[in-house]
């Protein structure tokens, strides 16, 4: 982790922040530690980079959106987050009294733009139905009708999954109005036609995020306003996409064409590549960060056509985690930043010459690679962060252990996840598919892993909330290879674990 800053940020430094959308939002620092640094934003917006002069009047942005209080906003970004290089640090100036001396929390510096973009959005939504929003906070159980089964819910829910459902009827039109007894849900779940889900969202713009599996071939959300999209369906081929969205996830087989504004110029696009590869989605030629995730191997090769891509992160799920035809990359003249996870089977010191590779980032590779990685790029423009390296003997007995990466939060705490399931496993592929008892003998091996996990978690406590989404996926592919129902397997994750 840095222990020294850029000489542009001290306390009291001012930055031009550019926003999602477009436009320009600004950001102080309130003071600067070894191992993090204080910022708030300043109460401003404008179509271009402002001066320092007209920041002068600025006093610190008081968000009062969703559940924020209305109060100046510090917050803590810590130093091994590298300081955006869009950012424009534009000088001095001295801090008001009422800038908070105290962080809220620590993050990251992208937390800044997008608070900026929400509390705009914020402003624009109908008076009655942010007042809506925050009188549910306190509102007991309301009743909700969809058409399906009544039910009662907190009138606090913020997060609704309609996936199974009994509020949904099994066929026909939803009630959807039925969800404004609901004025704190943001966040849909749903899955398979469309049913009336679009035309309510346009009318609905508290909604923000939406996940949508087994979506129809086409999707027309563009009258919505939906910053978060993920998107999943076997024979998705159109998607017209809202002008104010943040962030899209695209799952599995990707769609034709995507309607985007300025060629998806604005968004954060992930990923998750299909068995087979298949070129970019059409209308996403503007996109300028990507997130790509896959299994085993990764082809660069449907990248090249993403000529405006500027930052780009390959993970690997599974093993071996190798880029395939990675000269595809040197047609991308704007990535000045990379990030490499898991490529346990690619030599990242190997890599194209990039021409404006700024920032690589190396997580989760053979010790091996890490000497002539370094030599590569010392006394290059290139800034090399290098983490999770593991020798050759660990790789070649874990590689396929979905616990493999925990060993670096916790040496013997993710030594010991992986034992177990490892154990797991072998027990699961011994047993005989005619097996006296065998649904209940799957049952105790797959309880078995999840009570190593809970007293894994109570000794070392470094389970976190993404450590515990790894193990639900482990947990449920475990389970399928032993022909355990996808619910069935869900249920006793949920009912067994303690982390």
């Amino acid at each position: 982790m840095p222990t020294t800053y850029p000489a542009e940020i001290r306390a009291g430094s001012v930055a031009a922040i550019p926003l999602p959308l477009g436009g320009y939002g600004a950001c102080q620092v309130v003071s600067v530690a070894p191992d993090s640094v204080l910022v708030h934003l300043l109460d401003w917006y404008s179509a271009e980079v402002p001066t320092l002069a007209q920041l002068a009047g600025a006093g610190p942005m008081r968000l009062d959106h969703h559940a924020h209080n209305g109060r100046p906003d510090g917050v803590g970004v810590f130093a091994h987050h590298p300081v955006p290089p869009d950012f424009a640090w534009l000088g001095a100036q001295p801090l008001r009294p009422e800038v908070p001396p105290t962080s809220n929390g620590y993050t990251g510096w992208s937390y800044l733009p997008n608070q900026v973009v929400l509390q705009r959005r914020w402003a624009r939504l109908p008076a009655a139905t942010k007042a809506a929003y925050r009188a549910g906070a306190s509102r007991g159980p309301v009743r909700v009708d969809l058409g399906g089964q009544p039910a009662e819910l907190g009138a606090a829910v913020g997060r609704l999954d309609l996936t199974r459902s009994p509020l949904v009827p099994a066929s026909g039109e939803v009630r959807w109005a039925g969800l404004d007894a609901l004025p704190r849900c943001t966040t849909l779940v749903w899955s398979g036609p469309d049913r009336g889900l679009s035309d309510f969202l346009a009318t609905r713009p508290m909604f923000s995020c939406l996940s949508w599996r087994n979506a129809p071939p086409e999707v027309d959300l563009g009258d919505s306003g939906l910053t978060d999209l993920t998107l999943s369906g076997s024979d998705l081929r159109a998607v017209r996409l809202p002008p104010g969205l943040l962030g899209l996830t695209l799952i599995g087989d990707l769609p034709g064409s995507v309607l985007a504004a300025e060629q998806g110029h604005w968004l954060n696009l992930t990923v998750e590549v299909p068995p087979v590869p298949v070129p970019m989605p059409d209308g996403l030629r503007g996109v300028r960060r990507l997130v790509l995730r896959g299994d085993g191997e990764i082809l660069a090769a449907p990248l090249a056509m993403l000529s405006a891509l500027e930052t780009l992160s390959i993970g690997w799920q599974k093993p071996p985690g190798r880029l395939v035809e990675p000269d595809a990359l040197t047609s991308l003249h704007r990535l000045h930043s990379l990030q490499l996870d898991d490529g346990y089977g690619y030599d990242a010191a190997t890599l194209p010459d990039l021409p404006g590779l700024r920032r690589l980032e190396v997580d989760g590779l053979p010790r091996s690679v890490v000497a002539p990685l370094k030599a590569r790029y010392r006394n290059t423009e290139v800034s090399l962060t290098v983490r999770g390296a593991k020798s050759d003997t660990w790789l070649a007995a874990n590689i396929g252990n979905p616990f493999r990466d925990w060993v670096d939060d916790d040496p013997r705490g993710g030594a010991a996840a992986c034992k177990a399931y490892a154990a797991a496993l072998r027990a699961v592929d011994r047993l005989p598919a005619d097996a006296p008892g065998r649904s209940e003998t799957v049952k105790q091996i797959l309880k078995t892993l999840i009570d190593a996990l809970n007293r894994i978690d109570e000794k070392y406590e470094f389970i976190d909330t993404v450590d515990r989404e790894q193990a639900g996926d482990a947990f449920a592919d475990l389970a399928r290879r032993a022909g355990v129902p996808a619910d069935q397997a869900e249920n006793w994750f949920d009912r067994w674990r303690d982390f």
